[in-house]
């Protein structure tokens, strides 16, 4: 089973706060530990929690914070949290400071469910990768940093894709596919390379097979049920 990534949601109001819980319980793997309606709150949490949270959805307007100063005192005290921009803000410095200041992703209210569960599901595979590799090649890193193969734009590669699979899922679980022995890889195998569910990675898999990039066949063992396993065309 894949570990539970920790959120704290920064929100003043409690109805928008709410409404970001929800959304943040509907992905698989996430859950949320707090929500801090000010600055003073949210460092209070921080200060004294037993467990930092993995991820941070942030608003750029707390009422007990100037601007961006919320986000600058988060990231200088704690480096190695993950921060999520979920904001109305659009102004371009805004934006600028953020990305500049090291932010996972930038979300405008209202958001999309679809736009939420993907940047949430970015973000787990980014963690993923950086937790399984001592040393990367630039093929991770390209993956790590969603970089997209030279022959599509980033909309036509979207576009060509089935609703429900994700670019960067899709290159991880390819990857590790194309990496496997001859017998293959099941889903969980896949998943848990990912940083997935098992669900999640049968789904890409079976897209694959569908897509014509993969086979899938039953090994019967000598007890339980047959096991669907996943090979390269290739293989």
């Amino acid at each position: 089973m894949n570990q539970e990534l920790h959120v704290l949601i920064i929100e003043d109001d409690f109805r928008v706060a709410d409404i970001n819980r929800q959304l943040v319980e509907q992905v698989d793997g996430f859950q949320v530990d707090a929500i801090a309606k000010t600055g003073d709150e949210a460092m209070d949490f921080l200060q004294h929690s037993s467990e930092l949270p993995d991820l941070i959805l942030l608003d750029v307007f707390i009422p007990d914070r100037s601007g961006l100063d919320l986000f600058w005192e988060i990231r200088s005290a704690y480096r190695g949290i993950g921060i999520i921009m979920l904001s109305a803000a659009k102004d371009t410095e805004i934006i600028e400071e953020t990305l500049r200041g090291g932010i996972s992703d930038y979300l405008i209210k209202p958001v999309d469910f679809k736009r939420f569960e993907q940047s949430l599901h970015r973000f787990r595979e980014q963690k993923a990768l950086l937790n399984s590799n001592k040393e990367m090649e630039q093929s991770e890193i390209d993956r790590l940093f969603g970089n997209l193969p030279p022959t599509f734009s980033g909309m036509e590669y979207e576009a060509a894709l089935p609703k429900g699979i994700d670019h960067l899922t899709l290159k991880g679980v390819m990857e590790r596919l194309s990496a496997s022995a001859a017998d293959g890889v099941n889903a969980m195998e896949v998943g848990k390379a990912v940083g997935v569910s098992r669900s999640t990675a049968r789904r890409y898999l079976e897209h694959l097979v569908s897509a014509g990039e993969a086979k899938a066949q039953l090994n019967y063992g000598e007890i339980g049920r047959p096991e669907r396993r996943y090979i390269p065309w290739t293989k």
